[in-house]
């Protein structure tokens, strides 16, 4: 007999510490799967749904429905389906570390512990993945029990495989010279150093956390109204809601595949700049807790209809305060739309690790010069803030000024890809 598993209250990010367990979603004695939902707890801003790391049957509920729950304190505990292998008890209690900060500013000094998941693979399995440089522990399972198949390191290996990624190193990116890939190819740190290192400390200087700058651009949008006026009408998206909000994500995105590095964060701790192959697209959300940030993971390697409806999807999840916790962790830059509330434009706060972040002010019948004349056109302002100390001006003003170039004709999205 193996000891039951505990399932630890993860950090739900916000900067918080603990969070009031809403409902549970399970009873003891029932059976659960790794990544089911077994809990809902409310932070400060949303009701986040818990997935369950471990396959098996309940065998305690260990909190109360409306009780405040440290974080790292147990939840429920689950007889294990298929015992880990090699090991007499899957869980020898609490781990030595933390899980990551899904969204917020840090974590409480001293925290109490987490269990990890014990990752539950055959030996070949297991030799076939270090050979393909997938961690086990970031493989989806598929086989019974929750054990890790051989399609399932093959599945991951082709999710995270450098050439369908934003970006690849040594792809004439100087800023990526000396740095270091991660072993799954999606980002690479480079030290800071010289002048970078000592414009960060200037910036730093004048500020209390990222030192934020603003640049703003007024467009004509009347070719992206056509557009997505076009879109509605045609059967291939009848079944998303087609706003400019689409149009100007799938802008930023093409503005990040043509300038890479303003895709980053600043790792202070290791002193470093982390620069991500990949875009997790942030879009920032109004809900009755009030603002969250959930994302769409991996959203560089999606066309529009399928960028559509994990868009429509995740708006759905966070207004409706069902965000999960992996929709808020590991955002690389985000869009927030003022429009919807009538506002121009702002100067947006940057979501904390990413280096930029883009506002889209409201969309208005204004008098524009076009061809010369003055005509009435769709006219609206964007703001881009970005994080000095990993983004020049320069930089920060070409990425705006891509993003309203598609903007103001679509067609450039068929000229970048």
């Amino acid at each position: 007999m193996t000891d039951p598993a505990v399932f630890y209250l993860p950090d739900p990010g916000e900067g918080l510490t603990e969070a009031v367990l809403g409902r549970w979603l399970v009873a003891a004695g029932d059976t659960v799967h790794v990544n089911q939902a077994v809990a809902e707890i409310e932070t400060a801003k949303s009701m986040v749904e818990l997935p369950c790391p471990y396959d098996g049957v309940v065998a305690q509920l260990m909190a109360g429905e409306g009780e405040t729950v440290a974080v790292g304190a147990p939840l429920l505990s689950v007889e294990w389906s298929v015992p880990p292998p090699g090991s007499g008890s899957p869980d020898d209690g609490p781990a030595d570390s933390r899980v990551p900060v899904l969204v917020g500013y840090g974590v409480a000094p001293d925290p109490v512990p987490l269990a990890s998941r014990p990752v539950l693979a055959k030996p070949p399995v297991r030799q076939l993945a270090r050979e393909v440089g997938v961690d086990l522990a970031t493989v989806r399972a598929t086989g019974p029990g929750g054990i890790v198949t051989r399609e399932d390191i093959l599945a991951a290996q082709e999710q995270q495989a450098p050439q369908k990624l934003a970006t690849y190193p040594g792809d004439d990116q100087p800023w990526l010279v000396g740095g270091t890939v991660s072993h799954d190819g999606r980002h690479t740190r480079v030290p800071i150093q010289s002048v970078r290192k000592r414009t960060a400390e200037a910036m730093v200087t004048s500020a209390f956390t990222a030192p934020h700058v603003s640049v703003f651009h007024t467009l004509d949008v009347t070719k992206t109204m056509k557009l997505v006026k076009a879109l509605r009408r045609d059967p291939d998206f009848a079944d998303i809601h087609v706003t400019p909000l689409l149009i100007a994500a799938k802008a930023v995105l093409l503005a990040v595949q043509r300038h890479p590095e303003i895709n980053a964060s600043w790792d202070e701790a290791a002193r470093e700049i982390v620069y991500k192959h990949y875009v997790n697209l942030g879009i920032a959300a109004a809900t009755p807790r009030g603002l969250i940030v959930p994302n769409i993971k991996d959203a560089h390697r999606m066309r529009l209809h399928e960028l559509g409806y994990a868009l429509g999807e995740l708006t759905r999840r966070a207004r409706a305060g069902r965000a999960q916790l992996a929709d808020l962790s590991d955002g690389t830059i985000t869009i927030t739309n003022v429009g919807v509330f009538g506002i121009d434009t702002g100067t947006p706060i940057l979501n904390p690790g990413e280096a930029a972040i883009l506002a889209l002010g409201a969309i208005t019948e204004q008098p524009w010069v076009h061809k010369g004349h003055l005509r009435k056109r769709w006219v609206t302002q964007l703001a881009l803030s970005f994080d000095h100390r990993l983004v020049d001006g320069g930089l920060g003003s070409v990425v705006l000024a891509d993003v309203a170039r598609v903007l103001t004709d679509p067609a450039q999205a068929l000229v970048w890809g």
